[in-house]
């Protein structure tokens, strides 16, 4: 064991991971012994009775960092590069590092030596910073079940720990899910589709040995067939199979099948909250939140519904009216509803994702990128190719500010076999001063499902993904500008969770300027900007469908919101009910009794946004309102953009979201922008 911790990668300091040698059997070893160090260092803090920023916080910081260092490169891989072996290592992990939260949250000695320090008089001489993170830690304490009786408390560590291999085991399913099912069809049923998605289909016929056009789950894969397939057999049975991911219904029903994990989560998360005195999982959600109580948020939705519902009830009705006239489609069926809208938006905006693609190369867009950001930060980005990365599509650079690094991050665009779907920033390092006085400086993960590139060609992006790479970059702005230099309010840490979204949802916005496109799209043939008239379709395109949109976010904010708010010990079939009764109040796209969306609301039951969800609609208001300060002053007005970055970016958590806003924003949040930016005018 010795012998295996010395050689261990995972124990020996590094600035970056050290990819290239991590094995899966250094995992275990490696938590473990960081555990009991962990665990020894806080006996030993608090035996020692030095209640100073210096003699209680900085200590915990610098074992808690190790910890996390070796903690953050596994947790990735297990992301991006999942295999048996790394997911076991991974999984039997789970449950040491929850019994470990529990423990260190549960220490009357620690939450008394935080008392301490909170109360004694070098409090008021503390950085703004040190003081939000000690009141955090406080407060954390709570709800971690410090004041809890000693039986209450061991059932709450036994929650934790249940619901995070509950967690792990539902994104397990999805993923395996995913994976197992695939079609491999002949040409002549592919019939509609684009070049580029001829060419990745047969290229993942290839990767497996077989002849022919191989579609899978995998988004990029998934979607075209879903857009432009002119076989409506072929759509209903991908869509078929896709909507009943995970579970008890479908193609591999019951096979990996959600249903139990989904009714225990939501059984054992309105538990918890009960043990803290909270009378929903809900008001326990909120507790860290900008929000004030479940009756706001549920508010804020209903409000939001009510004025995008008439809207979004003409949209569709306008789509059955084509759909019938244009289409000979006299019911429009769920798995019609992309397609359909894809004709309808070429014939009106004569534009399509398609068209646009040859004009985002993907080498393009990230060198628009880096320029859009420099136009508003004055920021610059160096390639660094020395830097172990975990596959060979994967990059890593450096953020500069006058020459001199002051952050980094790996980019990793492509859908692969073994990387988990979606789209999301991570942190691997934290901004911190650490113990010696040196500064550690904050590394991002940028994770994207793209199609890859086929051949010699570049990869071409739709207009879609481009968006998303810069609302993923927002969020690594966000991390990565920071100016804290204490870990539990650095970057995103201790962010308020309905405020994170807001700087990722910002950046968005400069996907649709013609300022900021001139920097981001070029031709991959003749390195032509996109032509003037492109851009007058595509902005016109821009709000296509936009209440039908918004109402299905609602849809699934409400759900996982009411979920969390209502059902104390839910069935897998009071569940779907509870689905089926809010579509029946938002929705207004049809739905299959047999579709099991929330069979694979990895969000919710296992992405951290459980009574959450309703976040990206609140931040969306507050990344509007950001914007339109850019729209009065200049698109790239330096002025604004420092503001923005010196008020939101670079404090982290070390304020509270509403303050910070303000503090840009001169007011607070107004709901008119989102709805100006969104094209709804229907109000109540």
């Amino acid at each position: 064991m010795s012998h295996a911790v010395d050689q261990n990668p995972l124990l020996t300091p590094h600035t970056l991971p050290p990819f290239n040698d991590i094995r899966p059997e250094h995992v275990v070893p490696a938590i473990e012994k960081l555990l009991a160090d962990d665990r020894h260092i806080v006996e030993e803090v608090v035996a020692k009775g030095d209640y100073s920023w210096k003699g209680l916080v900085q200590p915990l910081d610098t074992y808690g960092e190790a910890t996390g260092q070796a903690w953050s490169p596994v947790s990735h891989l297990n992301s991006v590069m999942n295999s048996t072996e790394l997911r076991a290592a991974y999984q039997s992990c789970l449950g040491e590092l929850s019994a470990y939260s529990t423990w260190f949250g549960q220490h009357q000695g620690l939450f008394k030596a935080y008392q301490a320090l909170r109360d004694g008089q070098e409090y008021a001489q503390l950085s703004i910073a040190q003081k939000r993170a000690i009141d955090n830690t406080l407060r954390d304490f709570r709800l971690a079940g410090v004041d809890l009786p000693e039986d209450k408390k061991k059932r709450f560590g036994e929650i934790r720990a249940r619901l995070s291999e509950l967690s792990n085991q539902f994104s397990n399913n999805v993923l395996d899910a995913t994976q197992a099912w695939h079609l491999d069809v002949e040409r002549d049923r592919l019939s509609g589709l684009p070049e580029s998605a001829l060419d990745m289909l047969k290229a993942n016929a290839e990767a497996k040995g077989v002849e022919g056009y191989r579609i899978t789950l995998d988004f990029p894969s998934y979607f075209p067939v879903m857009s432009y397939a002119d076989d409506r057999a072929l759509r209903e049975e991908v869509y078929t199979a896709f909507v009943t991911r995970a579970s008890d219904q479908g193609p591999n029903a019951g096979q990996y099948d959600n249903s139990v994990i989904m009714k225990e989560m939501v059984t054992l998360r309105q538990e918890l909250a009960a043990l803290l005195d909270f009378a929903t999982y809900a008001d326990l959600s909120l507790a860290t939140k900008m929000a004030a109580s479940p009756a706001q948020v549920l508010d804020f939705l209903n409000d939001l519904a009510n004025r995008a519902r008439p809207q979004a009830e003409a949209e569709f009705g306008e789509l059955q009216q084509f759909a019938q006239e244009q289409l000979g489609l006299d019911t429009l069926a769920p798995w019609d509803i992309t397609y359909a809208s894809e004709k309808l938006r070429e014939q009106r905006y004569a534009i399509s994702q398609e068209a646009l693609r040859p004009y985002f190369p993907a080498p393009k867009v990230i060198e628009g990128l880096f320029g859009v950001v420099n136009r508003l930060y004055g920021l610059t980005f160096r390639e660094n190719k020395d830097v172990e990365v975990w596959h060979p599509d994967v990059r890593y650079f450096e953020v500069l500010e006058d020459g001199q690094p002051i952050a980094g991050f790996y980019l990793d665009l492509y859908a692969r076999e073994g990387k988990r779907g979606g789209a999301w920033m991570d942190a691997c390092r934290t901004r911190r001063r650490r113990e010696d006085g040196s500064l550690q400086l904050p590394v991002a993960y940028l994770v994207c499902n793209f199609t890859r590139p086929v051949g010699d060609r570049p990869a071409l992006l739709t207009h879609d993904e481009v968006t998303t790479l810069f609302h993923e970059f927002g969020h690594g702005l966000h991390h990565m500008l920071t100016q804290q230099e204490v870990s539990d309010v650095s970057g995103i840490s201790g962010v308020a969770w309905d405020a994170v979204e807001l700087p990722s949802q910002f950046m968005e916005n400069f996907c649709w300027e013609r300022e900021g496109l001139d920097l981001i799209a070029s031709h991959v043939d003749t390195g032509e900007t996109l032509p003037q008239a492109l851009f007058d379709k595509l902005v016109a395109a821009r709000n296509f469908q936009s209440a039908m949109m918004m109402m299905r976010q609602l849809e699934f904010s409400l759900f996982d919101f009411r979920l969390h708010n209502e059902l104390k010990a839910p069935s897998a079939d009071d569940i779907q009910s509870l689905l089926n009764d809010v579509r029946l109040k938002v929705a207004v796209v049809p739905q299959t009794r047999f579709n099991r969306f929330q069979h694979g609301f990895s969000h919710i039951f296992a992405g951290g946004y459980a009574a959450g969800y309703y976040s990206y609609k609140w931040a969306e208001v507050l990344s509007s309102d950001a914007y339109s300060a850019f729209e009065e002053a200049g698109v790239f007005d330096r002025a604004t953009g420092q503001r923005f970055r010196q008020e939101i970016l670079e404090k982290g958590g070390s304020e509270d979201a509403a303050v910070l806003f303000q503090n840009f924003r001169g007011r607070e949040p107004r709901i008119d922008a989102l709805l100006r930016h969104s094209g709804i005018t229907a109000s109540v």
